[in-house]
């Protein structure tokens, strides 16, 4: 998926975010951590897990676990 950034997002700054999608957010970050990757903390939103980090050139980026939630 590609989200707009946010509205408080400057001109020069990125205005998307990459996101991923994967079922175990909290797995996968933490296995991305071993690799030197560090996201930020899991959040919860309406049925899903999602986490924020930047990749080593500063580009937003997110893991999200929304498309395997439960309806």
């Amino acid at each position: 998926m590609v989200h707009q950034a946010a509205k408080a997002v400057k001109q020069g700054q990125s205005t998307v975010k990459l996101v991923f999608a994967v079922e175990d957010v909290a797995g996968f970050c933490a296995a991305r951590a071993a690799d030197g990757l560090d996201f930020g903390p899991l959040h919860q939103a309406d049925g899903y897990v999602y986490a924020n980090a930047r990749d080593p050139s500063g580009n937003p980026i997110s893991v999200s676990s929304r498309v395997f939630r439960k309806a």
